[in-house]
């Protein structure tokens, strides 16, 4: 059975490009058991809320919720959960520096299957202002206008 190539989101955090101003991204695999990565190809993923953290030399993502596997009887998994990232040693290197500084977080901004394995795309990421969330609403409102004006002319 050959493995596809494409990718195919599965699950997005919308709130984390509306709350964080994104200054650098990572792709990183998941670790996951049988039931979980079952329950990830179809869909039953929630990243609402979730977060990375560096421990150890090790990232992991905590406040994933992956819904148990309706199939997976006293197997299943536990919902929520620490699960495990995989990343180059220099890429942790990397983030190890910049969430020690202060007011900078890794936030997860989706989940994805890449080639049959579950991956995440991990940003980090300093939280915004109230008033750069009305900036940006402003912005995209405007943008959206001349978007609408520009279509009319045509």
């Amino acid at each position: 059975m050959a493995k596809e190539d494409s990718s195919k989101t599965v699950a997005r955090n919308p709130k984390a490009r509306h709350d964080f101003h994104i200054m650098e991204t990572w792709e990183a695999g998941i670790v996951l058991t049988g039931t979980e990565i079952k329950s990830v190809r179809a869909g039953k993923v929630n990243i609402k809320g979730a977060y990375g953290l560096v421990r150890g030399g090790e990232v992991w993502l905590d406040g994933m919720n992956i819904s148990p596997y309706e199939s997976g009887g006293y197997v299943n998994h536990e919902p929520l959960g620490q699960r495990k990232l995989l990343l180059k040693k220099r890429e942790i290197r990397k983030m190890i520096g910049a969430v020690q500084q202060k007011g900078l977080t890794l936030v997860p901004l989706d989940v994805h299957l890449s080639g049959g394995y579950a991956k995440v795309s991990l940003g980090l990421a300093r939280g915004k202002k109230e008033y750069d969330k009305r900036h940006d609403l402003k912005s995209k409102d405007a943008d959206r206008e001349v978007a609408r004006a520009m279509s009319r002319l045509r």
